[in-house]
């Protein structure tokens, strides 16, 4: 069954890049209620591959009596343009060509998605977000969202994260996409295409997300000989084909695309100068294993937003410690908001 909600947006939606999307469909859903002051809303911002339902990929952090408490909230997640679960993608129809648009959908960017989210919670007549949240590609949504539309955001929590894709997180991102496009079905008119260069993409991204410590512990063999029969080939071929099932390489392309754009300085002042604008209150979180996202590029960030608080959460799941560690992230971010209260 279809959980989404869906907000079709009559006008050409303009993107960052000069061009436009003719019929923008944001897919969301939501949990909770909206009180009579409407003061009470959470927007989670979804990270890569992820969708809307965050209560599934985010297990712990939704739900009664949970950090993001629907008896308390209204929480909300939209679906990324360009992604492939509901908000319009690259396996939407081309209106130009009444062709699948595959690999020549627009470049979309990280303002362009908080454009996307801006309508759809003027659409939901949601005059203020009392806590923004996200980790990893989703904190890049979060943070523009704060510099662009600073009346809406009363509270950020930046998670695993950066205010620009550094060139180690561009190159990792070039890489899968020449493994995709390594794929020659990349280029044929089909919206299968790339699924073999999408496994070995994912494959190439799960080194990242993790690390070096986590793969020797967690895929540790004993002797198997020369079989080949090695823990580490199976968990990566597992990972690449279970992906494949639920995504597809022309979204995966341009998420990554999406990654790259992410530069809060680009056409403004300095990066130092964005930050030191922002107004809405800041938890910024850092991961200390994480290889993708350093700690040192959250504490930049929290050095340079005005009253900022800093939390180093230790996890051994590298960058994917943002997705697992709930208790740790609902602790520091329940002193954080008890810290604004008061």
């Amino acid at each position: 069954m279809d959980k989404n909600h869906y907000y079709h947006h009559g006008e050409a939606f303009a993107l960052e890049a000069g061009n436009a999307i003719k019929d923008l469909r944001i897919a969301y859903q939501h949990w909770g209620k909206l009180n009579e002051k409407q003061d009470n809303v959470i927007w989670v911002c979804h990270a890569y591959t992820a969708n809307a339902d965050a209560a599934d990929w985010w297990p712990g952090m939704i739900g009664s009596g949970l950090l993001l408490d629907t008896d308390k909230y209204f929480v909300i997640c939209a679906n990324v343009v360009g992604s492939c679960y509901g908000s319009t993608g690259p396996l939407d129809i081309n209106p130009e060509t009444e062709k699948p648009w595959l690999k020549d959908f627009p470049k979309i960017t990280v303002r362009d998605v908080v454009n996307a989210h801006e309508i759809l919670c003027k659409h939901l007549k949601i005059k203020s977000i009392y806590m923004i949240i996200g980790g990893s590609i989703g904190a890049f949504q979060a943070l523009e969202w704060s510099i662009m539309f600073p009346e809406r955001i009363q509270h950020m929590v930046f998670i695993a994260s950066s205010a620009s894709a550094s060139p180690w997180n561009i190159a990792q991102n070039e890489a899968q996409r020449l493994a995709v496009m390594a794929d020659p079905t990349y280029f044929s008119n089909d919206t299968k295409g790339g699924l073999n260069g999408l496994k070995a993409a994912r494959a190439m991204a799960l080194i990242s997300y993790r690390n070096a410590e986590t793969y020797n512990s967690t895929q540790k063999d004993g002797d198997v000989g020369l079989s080949g029969n090695y823990k580490a080939i199976s968990y990566q071929r597992y990972q690449g084909e279970k992906l494949v099932k639920r995504y597809n390489a022309y979204s995966y392309v341009c998420m990554s695309h999406l990654f790259d754009s992410h530069h809060i300085g680009r056409n403004r002042a300095s990066v130092e100068q964005v930050l030191g604008a922002i107004k809405a209150k800041t938890l910024v979180i850092a991961l200390d294993s994480d290889q993708l996202f350093p700690p040192e590029e959250q504490q930049f960030v929290a050095k340079h937003i005005p009253n900022a608080e800093f939390e180093r959460i230790s996890t051994g799941f590298a960058h994917d410690g943002f997705l697992i560690e709930s208790e740790q992230i609902t602790h520091v971010v329940n002193r954080f908001l008890n810290n604004s209260a008061s």
